[in-house]
């Protein structure tokens, strides 16, 4: 193998090992609550907890990746992780320290993606962008996806877990994800002073394409927020088995990777333009249908539909910032649209809520589909594919 592949092996086992970690912990980190006695009502403050320093320190993080290089930010961020669950593992008998743990463990997920998603975006050429970060998400996925795998393997079967061996899983795992951090070579172009030191929010917002790329990976992303959800609770209410519904997020989930997977021959055979508007769209069909009160065949097929069209977006509008980016603001580019995800995964659900109260969970997913089917018409707004050589 040659040293530029392990370093591209280093970075896809870097984002992988970031996602297990992640969530291998948040879950234990509920049930340790559970096990504490905290009321339910009070666990989403817990979850919460999570993603308030990301929302706040988002933009000043990707100013230092541009400033200082993209494995500086990795390191802090791995670092981070092994801090979080020591805090869970030694504090986390008491709510403040299980809080605590929860922040920290959000700076580090922060550090460690930001970090990634600048490499991915420095190290690629314009044309490959859509692929590498189709394998870069496709990785990820296959973190999450794992995650809660190794919470049976370390706490057991019981409905709550012993969240302690989990916690030490998680601290041994985080050691690997530090010391992997030193297989990964920065960019020369991050590594010293930013030739776009003067370039800021407004500047990026200016740019073509931006702002709707911005929206539309936050709508896609509150879309599988919203799913995680209302897929199960939909099952409540019509009677469908919780095996089926655990089932369906699975194939989701694989759906998603699926297409992230395939991602670069998909964008060149369609264009970038064209392909995000029909995933997006074909998404919407997916969620409107999976909410109709159809047979089970269709309901998988209409769920597996929907998962393929949701893995699209967020990788591709992450190689369309990455290229409408100037060399050396790219790690802001990132870590802003890290924040409007963060705030589209706070506000988006809440609003569909209010807007399908009294209709059900069915309302909900119709709600979200038409929000998605909007989302993928304005696509045509966008910029015409970049090719190279154009």
């Amino acid at each position: 193998m040659t040293t530029a592949n392990w370093r591209v092996w280093a970075l896809l086992g870097h984002a992988t090992l970031t996602q297990l970690i992640t969530f291998v912990l948040r879950p234990a980190t509920t049930y340790r609550a559970l096990e504490l006695g905290v009321p339910a009502s009070w666990l989403g403050v817990l979850a919460g907890s999570f993603a308030v320093v990301p929302l706040v320190l988002a933009l000043p993080a990707g100013h230092i990746v541009d400033r200082l290089g993209e494995r500086r930010i990795m390191l802090a961020g791995s670092l981070l992780m092994c801090a979080a669950g020591t805090l869970l593992l030694v504090l986390g008998h008491t709510v403040p320290g299980l809080v605590a743990g929860s922040v920290v463990l959000g700076t580090a997920h922060l550090g460690a993606i930001v970090g990634q998603q600048a490499l991915v975006a420095n190290s690629t050429s314009a044309g490959r962008m859509d692929s590498a970060f189709g394998y870069y998400t496709f990785a990820a996925s296959l973190g999450q996806a794992a995650g809660p795998l190794l919470i049976v393997a370390f706490g057991g079967t019981r409905a709550i877990p012993d969240t302690a061996p989990i916690f030490q899983g998680g601290i041994a795992i985080a050691v690997v994800l530090f010391a992997l951090t030193f297989a990964i070579e920065g960019t020369e172009a991050a590594a010293g002073p930013a030739p776009a030191e003067n370039v800021g929010v407004r500047s990026l917002l200016r740019l073509p394409g931006l702002p709707g790329a911005l929206l539309t990976a936050c709508t896609v992303l509150a879309a599988v927020d919203i799913s995680l959800v209302y897929l199960p609770a939909l099952g409540a209410e019509r009677g469908i088995a919780a095996s089926l519904i655990g089932a369906l997020l699975v194939l989701r989930a694989a759906s998603s990777m699926v297409s992230r997977f395939f991602l670069g021959r998909l964008s060149d055979l369609l264009g970038r333009r064209r392909l995000l508007g029909l995933s997006i769209v074909a998404a919407a069909a997916g969620l409107a249908a999976a909410a109709a009160p159809v047979p089970v065949w269709l309901l998988l097929i209409a769920v597996a539909v929907a998962g393929f069209g949701l893995g699209v977006g967020q990788p591709l509008t992450m190689s369309w910032l990455a290229e409408s980016a100037p060399p050396g603001a790219r790690g802001r580019a990132m870590s802003l649209r890290l924040t409007g995800n963060r705030a589209g995964q706070v506000v988006i659900p809440g609003a569909v809520g209010l807007v399908a109260a009294g209709v059900g969970a069915a309302g909900v997913l119709w709600v979200t589909a038409a929000g998605l089917a909007l989302t993928g018409a304005l696509t045509r707004n966008l910029p015409v594919d970049r090719r190279p050589g154009d």
